[in-house]
């Protein structure tokens, strides 16, 4: 980071929390730097940190002693980035003050500048309202979202995956047992997002859900099971999208079937060919989806709708429907079979 930006979001400590915020606005990097006359880090203000405190009943023209956080994780000049970058991903942050060898602020290191990503205004909608019966009796007590994996929520490596490239409006539809969800992530200050969520009373679909939204997106939005591991670069797929001018986007991974007997082909009761236990392939849906804004009048407000009826509805009424075929890593926690084999996948794929 360069030296002007630092010093921007650089505070001292007897600074009030009005001065915090304009530090914040001033930089934006969503933090402030709290250091002592010798440059020694204090602590860090966040935007999340101001707006606890002001729920809290603190005053803006009052210390920002008042919502700093004291023990803020850093790293030495010097670390490698490879470190660096795990300590992102397993405190979900998105900023680290690098200090020298004698605490000393020296430097910033932000999510966006180690990953290479930028900040996307995308809305990203995750379906994690299902009952999970195929997981019983893992689910009789725990939503499948909030199964294990990796060591933390399924749901949450998700939000990881789509935090790191960028993306931070979330939200997640919830149904069944709603609030250990939401009691998990709040606002999703913590992972370093900001998260909405959509209640369904009853089921809506993949597609009907959406209705919910408390905005209608004005761009195009990702829509996504939230029972998917997947490693794919969601900006590419954005970009397919657009550059297609499709009004919807499936996402396709294939699929294989060995047929286990010789199938005998034929013409006017002539035998043409015996193929011994071949190999078909098709093309099976993913449950990822892009949807530009045209498509939600589509949407029925309270109606149940699934997202292969809203394509299939698209498509018939002249507008274009991409495929966007995965090469990537994809995992679908269905059954217990499958979540037992991310578990055992997960650090090769997300981790490497």
């Amino acid at each position: 980071m360069e030296k002007e930006t630092l010093r921007s979001l650089t505070i001292a400590q007897d600074v009030s929390v009005r001065d915090a915020i304009a530090a914040i606005d001033r930089s934006r990097r969503q933090i402030a730097l709290v250091v002592d006359p010798n440059g020694k880090l204090v602590a860090t203000v966040t935007d999340g940190d101001i707006r606890r405190g002001i729920l809290a009943g603190v005053a803006l023209d009052g210390p920002v002693a008042q919502v700093m956080h004291r023990f803020p994780t850093t790293v030495r000049r010097g670390d490698s980035d490879l470190a660096v970058r795990q300590i992102i991903r397993d405190r979900k942050l998105q900023h680290i003050p690098v200090l020298d060898d004698a605490g000393r602020l020296v430097d910033l290191v932000t999510l966006e500048e180690l990953f290479e990503v930028t900040s996307k205004s995308t809305r990203v909608v995750l379906m994690a309202g299902g009952l999970g019966k195929r997981l019983r009796p893992l689910t009789e007590t725990v939503p499948k979202p909030m199964l294990l994996v990796g060591g933390k929520p399924l749901l949450e490596q998700i939000i990881g995956v789509f935090a790191e490239q960028g993306f931070s409006n979330i939200s997640i539809s919830v149904n069944y047992r709603r609030e250990m969800v939401q009691d998990h992530f709040e606002d999703g200050t913590a992972f370093g997002v900001n998260i909405e969520y959509i209640e369904e009373d009853e089921p809506m679909g993949t597609a009907g859900a959406l209705s919910l939204l408390k905005e209608r997106p004005t761009e195009p939005c990702i829509v996504m099971n939230g029972d998917l591991l997947v490693s794919l670069k969601f900006a590419d797929l954005l970009k397919f999208h657009n550059d297609l001018g499709a009004t919807g986007t499936m996402v396709v991974r294939e699929y294989e079937h060995q047929i286990p007997y010789g199938v005998v082909r034929s013409q006017d009761g002539l035998m043409t060919g015996i193929e011994e236990k071949p190999t078909e392939r098709f093309f099976v849906n993913a449950g990822i989806y892009v949807l530009s804004p045209q498509a939600f009048d589509e949407i029925q407000p309270g109606k149940p709708l699934d997202m292969p009826d809203l394509l299939t509805r698209l498509r018939e009424k002249g507008s274009k429907v991409g495929v966007f075929p995965l090469a990537e890593y994809w995992r679908d926690i269905g059954r217990i079979g499958d979540l037992e084999a991310a578990r055992s996948e997960f650090d090769r794929v997300f981790k490497a």
